[in-house]
């Protein structure tokens, strides 16, 4: 850097000092997005950054938190041009701090969270079009301690965390759902994993929830709850990428069971495409339902029954399995 040019940071660094010390937001706010121009421009962006970071802590203890959240938003802006890098777990940490103190209700949150999660989609070197595991696994945390239920879910789900998302699962089976749901909580669950084909995460999440809950406490099969059972063999026979035939008996079997919530069908029908050789259902065009995770992969799924085969009896089922 010239000397110059030295000059007019350090006096429009000494000018920030003083908006601070004097609690002028607005001004302080506007020379830190002037700091931003002239730094990127240089590309002095490892200063950027540790100025930005200073700037949220300031504004997030006097609860300024438009201002935190457009200041992170240019932070990002950094990160996205020194990705890849390796302290990304670190700022992952901070930006969590950051989102969990702008809270909810506060629009411009959902802009930036949905920006952060862009930005982790490559900060190690990886294609994760969805978002980096430990984002997601941040924010699944934060939604839960703010009681929002389907978002923690949404981002746990994405989180790679099996055991995390038991856990959560079992608090909230426990806390906020009727004693004939705890199945079907889980059920959900495993279901989408082994449609996202996560079958190793699957299994961490159904091991590490049938253990902990309560009115459970079992690691293996039989349960005495039937969806249970369900899952049990289902996964099982999903890493063998087994017949096509056992998996439509699994399902004959278990109809009972897995009708108690129509959402069920789509999943299998997925499910049975991805790993066991059944033809694709007719999917009509979507309908671009932003946001719904599920809808994005399983929406215009037919309604149709998968077929099944009756004449082979549950034990010949059970012993494919194995």
């Amino acid at each position: 850097m010239s000397e110059t040019k030295s000059i007019r940071v350090s006096r429009i660094v000494k000018k920030l000092d003083s908006a601070l010390e004097a609690q002028n937001y607005y001004e302080a706010h506007q020379i830190y997005r002037s700091i931003f121009y002239r730094y990127f421009g240089q590309q002095n962006y490892e200063e950027l950054l540790e100025l930005l970071y200073k700037g949220v802590q300031y504004f997030i203890d006097y609860s300024q938190k438009i201002i935190v959240a457009d200041l992170t938003s240019l932070l990002v802006d950094v990160l996205e041009k020194t990705s890849p890098r390796d302290d990304h777990k670190d700022w992952i940490v901070k930006l969590g701090f950051v989102l969990r103190e702008i809270g909810p209700g506060v629009v411009e949150r959902e802009i930036l969270l949905t920006k952060i999660i862009k930005w982790s989609s490559s900060v190690n070197n990886t294609e994760a079009k969805l978002g980096n595991p430990m984002v997601h696994k941040v924010i699944g945390q934060i939604m839960w301690l703010e009681n929002n239920i389907e978002q923690a879910k949404h981002h746990f789900l994405l989180s790679k965390d099996g055991e995390g998302f038991a856990e959560m699962l079992v608090q909230m089976s426990i806390t906020k759902a009727y004693r004939n749901e705890i199945d079907l909580i889980i059920a959900q669950v495993i279901l989408q994993q082994l449609c996202l084909k996560e079958i190793p995460t699957a299994q961490q999440t159904f091991n590490a929830y049938t253990k902990l809950h309560p009115e459970i406490l079992g690691e293996q099969p039989p349960y005495s709850l039937p969806l249970l059972n369900f899952l049990a063999f289902l996964l099982k026979l999903a890493k063998k990428s087994g017949k096509l035939e056992s998996f439509h008996t699994l399902c004959f079997l278990y109809k009972r069971s897995t009708d108690r919530d129509p959402s069920y069908e789509k999943y299998l029908q997925k499910i049975g495409t991805l790993y066991f050789g059944a033809p694709t259902p007719h999917q009509p065009r979507s309908q671009g339902l932003f946001g719904d995770l599920m809808n994005q992969f399983f929406q215009g799924f037919a309604n149709d029954e998968p077929s099944s085969s009756t004449t082979l009896s549950a034990q010949n089922t059970f012993n494919d399995l194995d």
